[in-house]
């Protein structure tokens, strides 16, 4: 009970002591405001970016492999030139891996290409045109939120039918509804059949927000498919129980023979799937949180030695009390814990003000971008922890040498 009035006491007296020297205290309290806003501030951005990568990667799918001309895999030495004059892949190889493969569940196709959209008065210059052939619901992520998708006759048959993002809906129509009226895309008109959910930016492009669907075979009259600016992707899904590792396998046997590619020949295609995205954003993060670390641990230090000098004043202007207390009996462990408390309590007031100043940060970049940077209950318990580490060794030195002082000397010093 003695110890827990202590440790109020001691609270008490340091909160007394930040108000009474308020410059000098700030001034001490910056290192350790600085750096735990700094380490908190990376490791919220850290797990914000690694939710949404997570998210976009759950759009793409984790069971869902995609054959593309140019490989996901990034880097400095990446070598572009080598991939640029690999063939795109086509709807038959479509049609020929739909056939042949005993592992896909499912097999679609995507093209895309940028063009000009407009509604009456509105335009959008360069929207992103999305040609998808059969069954692409069942391989992507398609949310709608009024209307329907399209028909299997609609896919077949090349109809003029077009589902639209939510921005792109939202910028042509305002608040009219879309579904039903006719937009241009290239001077023909397309039948608005249904509206995407708004899913907010992507990690990986522009976002089904930015995009229009229309049937592939619509979009042969739109660009010329075998313009190389044009994207295309073949996207296959695993049947339950098949892993992408075996799918790969069986997928990079069946377009090495489509392709005629003899046993010596490289591939000329790539097989793509979310978990390379994951792999790719590690890296980033981890260089992240390296740099947060070490920028955050070095204001830190310079906060800790803030607050050792505060205790040591504190230690001198209270050497007389500390030499009556003890020669009333108080123990040296008494002494001892009674200024490390003050130096807890001086240093949880910078973790506080740091985690105060990530909240305040995370509202004005959520007020003013679409990126969900949150402070999460961990973030704030790993900043309240390691403000009170270095509390602790702050003051354990200042602390130690109030608990040495002689009785004696120490009532003289007045």
């Amino acid at each position: 009970m003695l110890y827990l009035k202590l440790i109020w006491e001691s609270a008490a007296f340091a909160l007394g002591s930040l108000i009474a020297n308020k410059l000098r205290t700030m001034l001490s309290l910056l290192g350790v405001v600085i750096g735990i806003f700094v380490i908190i501030l990376i490791l919220a951005a850290v797990d914000s970016l690694k939710k949404d990568v997570n998210d976009s990667i759950s759009s793409l799918g984790d069971d869902v492999v995609f054959i593309h001309k140019w490989p996901w895999e990034g880097g400095f030495d990446y070598p572009w030139w080598k991939y640029m004059l690999r063939p795109q892949p086509e709807i038959e190889e479509m049609d020929d891996i739909a056939k042949r493969s005993e592992l896909a569940e499912v097999v679609s196709y995507r093209t895309v290409t940028n063009r000009s959209v407009k509604y009456m008065n509105n335009t959008i210059p360069s929207a992103e045109i999305n040609g998808v052939g059969d069954h692409y619901d069942k391989t992507s992520t398609i949310e709608i939120s009024s209307g329907r998708y399209f028909t299997e006759t609609e896919i077949r048959a090349g109809r003029n039918v077009a589902i639209l993002g939510h921005d792109i809906a939202q910028g042509l129509f305002d608040n009219e509804d879309p579904i039903g009226k006719n937009i241009k895309i290239k001077g023909r008109n397309f039948e608005v059949v249904g509206i995407l959910q708004k899913e907010g930016e992507s990690l990986l492009g522009t976002g089904a927000d930015e995009r229009i669907y229309v049937p592939f075979v619509a979009m042969r009259s739109l660009v010329d498919l075998n313009n190389w600016r044009v994207h295309k992707e073949i996207i296959i899904k695993a049947k339950p129980g098949i892993s992408n590792a075996e799918l790969k396998d069986e997928l990079t046997g069946i377009m090495r023979s489509i392709r005629k590619l003899k046993p010596i020949e490289e591939d000329n295609f790539s097989l793509n799937e979310a978990s390379i995205l994951a792999n790719e954003t590690a890296g980033i993060t981890s260089i992240l949180n390296i740099v947060g670390w070490v920028i955050g641990l070095l204001a830190i230090f310079v906060g800790g030695f803030g607050i050792s000098n505060i205790m040591f004043v504190s230690v001198k202007e209270r050497t007389n009390l500390i030499g009556i207390q003890k020669a009333l009996g108080a123990r040296k462990s008494f002494i001892l814990l009674q200024f490390l408390v003050e130096s807890l309590v001086l240093s949880l007031i910078g973790g506080v003000l740091g985690l105060l100043l990530v909240f305040f940060t995370s509202l004005a970049v959520q007020a003013v971008s679409t990126f969900n940077l949150s402070l999460s209950a961990s973030n704030v318990m790993v900043g309240i922890i390691i403000s009170g580490i270095v509390g602790l060794i702050s003051g354990i030195v200042p602390a130690w040498s109030a608990a040495q002082l002689d009785p004696v000397e120490a009532i003289r010093s007045k």
